[in-house]
């Protein structure tokens, strides 16, 4: 009778091989979820360098062109929490997958747009399509590594977050500049294409698309969508009237408009909070509101992102406007702030406790004096020679002392049930916070380069304005102690 041999167990060579491809695989995950954020960080920037090319090739309005800007940022802070339910839900490789799918087909609209309103459509639809890949990013990373290898991996990605704006403002100047084949600003969107075409390929092979595990707590919640429409409603009504209320002089809609936003936000957190004591799933949980920490972070995050992106919106405008500069010179120039701020988000954990307990009022009222002093270096109309990057420098490390130790500290504060909400509450406290800054202070200064003629006198007023948004981050923090 013959025998059959056993099978023989696997080989230590076969087992390192294994080993081998499963790492392979995971730092292949690692480079195409990072690159996804590098591309939608890049677009909240690159298009601010932009802008004037924008405004001139497309005859766009001021308000237009603030639309262009928002529109990527409304439906982006909007859509965050949703798009991490989602990923919760039907698995977050193949949420991040359809959610870059989308972002890349909606910059090849943008590429291809032939007037401002399709680019504000086109720039929404993409603000949707990162708010459906970007939440997937953290979560794919949590669930792929372990140990040494997931703090690399979040170190990654931490420094994806810190470099993105300088990249942003750089690439973009790069790329109108060059003016490729005479494309002009397009190219800030059409390099979104192949690189997202090549990301879905890779994807397809390195990114999980069916998970298995039981569904638990997390993925079983629903998306409350009937919050959604109220949260996007409230911010619509606000943003809309801001913007174009301006070049309009005021019409009554506008001012209804604004009235109404309070009465939509009002109606939010009241569905909100009865969501919450029927056992739903509320979009933004009040108890995570109650947390300590949390609304105080609430008001320095959006004071940090609003003074940051109406400083961008303002100082593009001036500087390639006012005093003629390059898109390219442009986004050199703001180098030194996001350099600074990227370094404070990187090395802040290591100072010494007694200093980190100044450090974030002191960055505030640093910021506040630097936006003043911005704003007085170039008022005459000149360049500010090495004050206006003194002054950068000091926005910089100013702000990122505001924000980094702000946000690990308030996510820290909280539950461990609880994270994900706050997670997703701060990160769209951040995107609102870029919206308001985009127009409220871009409004303040169109209208004074309406009025006084000169975008130095109008980046003289907005200085002031941001100096004063930037006090209210250390005043919201002395209130809070008092109280």
């Amino acid at each position: 009778m013959t025998q059959t041999a056993p099978p023989s167990a696997p080989s230590i060579p076969d087992a390192a091989s294994k080993r081998h491809a499963t790492d392979n695989r995971s730092r292949w995950l690692l480079v195409t979820v990072l690159t996804g954020q590098f591309m939608a960080l890049l677009d909240v920037f690159i298009v601010n360098v932009a802008a004037p090319t924008i405004r001139t090739d497309l005859h766009a309005s001021g308000a237009g062109l603030q639309l262009v800007l928002a529109g990527y940022t409304i439906s982006y802070a909007v859509l965050l929490i949703t798009g991490a339910r989602l990923g919760a839900r039907f698995g977050h490789g193949r949420v991040f997958l359809q959610g870059l799918v989308l972002f890349t087909a909606a910059s090849l609209a943008c590429g291809l747009a032939s007037g401002t309103g399709q680019l504000i459509a086109f720039r929404f639809v993409q603000g949707a399509g990162a708010a459906v890949m970007v939440p997937q990013i953290l979560s794919l990373i949590q669930r792929t590594f372990t140990g040494p290898a997931r703090a690399r991996a979040l170190g990654a990605f931490a420094a994806v977050i810190a470099t993105g704006a300088a990249a942003g403002q750089i690439v973009g100047g790069v790329l109108v500049s060059a003016d490729l084949f005479g494309a002009g600003w397009r190219p800030a969107f059409l390099l979104n294409v192949p690189i997202g075409v090549l990301l879905l390929a890779l994807g397809l092979r390195v990114l999980p698309r069916e998970e298995r595990e039981a569904r638990n707590a997390e993925r079983a919640r629903g998306l409350d969508l009937a919050g959604l429409l109220l949260l996007a409603a409230a911010v619509c009504l606000f943003t809309v009237p801001l913007v174009l209320g301006q070049e309009r002089d005021w019409p009554a809609w506008c001012r209804l408009s604004l009235a109404l936003s309070a009465v939509v936000l009002a109606v939010f957190a009241a569905y909100e909070t009865r969501l919450a004591r029927r056992g739903g799933s509320p979009l933004i949980a009040p108890r995570v509101l109650r947390a300590p920490g949390i609304s105080l972070a609430v008001v320095r995050i959006a004071v940090v992102m609003a003074a940051n992106a109406g400083l961008l919106f303002a100082l593009s405008l001036h500087l390639q406007g006012g005093l003629g500069y390059s898109a390219l010179r442009t986004g050199l120039t703001f180098g030194p702030t996001a350099v600074a701020f990227g370094a404070v988000g990187l090395l802040w954990q290591r100072l010494p406790e007694r200093v980190l307990r100044t450090a974030v009022p002191g960055g505030f009222v640093l910021a506040a004096v630097s936006y003043a002093a911005l704003g007085w270096v170039l008022r005459d109309g000149g360049d500010g020679g090495v004050w206006l990057f003194a002054a950068f420098a000091g926005i910089g490390l100013g702000l990122g002392f505001g924000y980094s130790p702000t946000l690990t500290r308030a996510l820290g504060s909280v539950r461990p049930q609880e994270a994900a909400d706050a997670s997703g509450l701060l990160t769209t406290v951040t995107q609102l916070g870029m919206l308001i800054g985009i127009a409220t202070l871009g409004t303040l200064f169109l209208n004074r380069l309406e009025a006084t003629g000169t975008s130095a006198d109008a980046l003289w007023a907005t200085g002031l304005a941001l100096a004063g948004t930037s006090a209210l981050g250390a005043l919201a923090g002395f209130l809070r102690r008092a109280r």
